[in-house]
This record gives C-alpha cells, structure tokens and sequence, in this order.
C-alpha cells in the first residue's frame, strides 16, 4: 500500500498534518514531526505534546494524515486507524527504537502512535491543471520560501 514515493514523502518531509475527531464530531488537524514509515501498511508518530490528539484517538482511532512537499505543491493523504502504544506498554522500547534510528529524539516521547493505513491517496495541486509543471513550481516556491527568510535567504 505504501509506496516507495510515498515512503520518500513521509521520510524528507517528516512534518505530517493529523486530523482527528473530537468528542462533540467537530474536526482536529495538529501537526506532527515525528513521523516515521514502519512497513508497507503502517505509519506512526511520537506524542510529545498531544493531548487531544491522543484523547480523540482513544475514543474514535479514525485518522488522517497529509504530507505535502510545499515546493512542489504534491504528496499524500493517508487515513486508517490509530493504535496508542504507552511509554509503559509492551512493545514500547521496540518501537521506540525505529524512531530513534530516523533521529528522533525517544526521550521526549510519552507515547507512539500506529497508524494502520487503509487507503493512501496522492495530494497534487491545481496549478497543475494549468500546465504548470513540477520544475516550474519549485523553482516559483523555492523563490517564495527564500524571500520568507531573513536577508531574503535561508539560514545556515
């Protein structure tokens, strides 16, 4: 199910957009960067602050996640359902060890979350509906970006 371009996304961008559903059915998006690619069908983050995020999981484990790659304006949503693995739980310090090794920091985790992905589907702007294509946009973007940033570059 997970692709390797989708693999590629989740890895460069890390930074996830979770949307969850709160207890009286309204939405909530947090975004998380601690994503990691655990297999083919599972995806998973560490809670470092997440309390809603986390309280809604536990009542209703439907997620959603979009990664976009904002230079390209492309990527994928992903949506299934979420399982909390508690820092005391077993199976805890294995699968701890998987986010470590993408440089996540363990420690500051307090739990993670698998996310069994039932559908994946890919995200992709309607710039491109005008013709615009991929290496025009980066460079529209990287242009955009770079003016964002102090002394109109990124910092060292």
């Amino acid at each position: 199910m997970i692709t390797p371009d989708m693999r590629r996304i989740v890895e460069e961008q890390r930074l996830g957009f979770v949307a969850t559903v709160n207890a009286d059915g309204t939405p909530n998006v947090s975004p998380k960067a601690t994503f990691v690619v655990l297999d083919d069908a599972t995806i998973g983050f560490g809670d470092i602050r997440s309390p809603g995020t986390l309280s809604n999981l536990k009542s209703n484990p439907a997620i959603e996640v979009n990664f976009v790659d904002p230079f390209v304006r492309k990527g994928y949503r992903f949506g299934g359902s979420a399982a909390i693995i508690e820092r005391s739980a077993p199976g805890f310090d294995d699968l701890l060890g998987r986010f470590e090794e993408c440089g996540i920091a363990g420690s500051r985790l307090r739990a993670l979350v698998k996310i069994t992905v039932i559908k994946a589907l890919p995200l992709i702007s309607p710039a491109y509906d005008r013709g615009v294509i991929e290496s025009q946009l980066r460079r529209i973007f990287t242009a955009r970006f770079r003016k964002l940033q102090p002394n109109e570059r990124f910092e060292e």
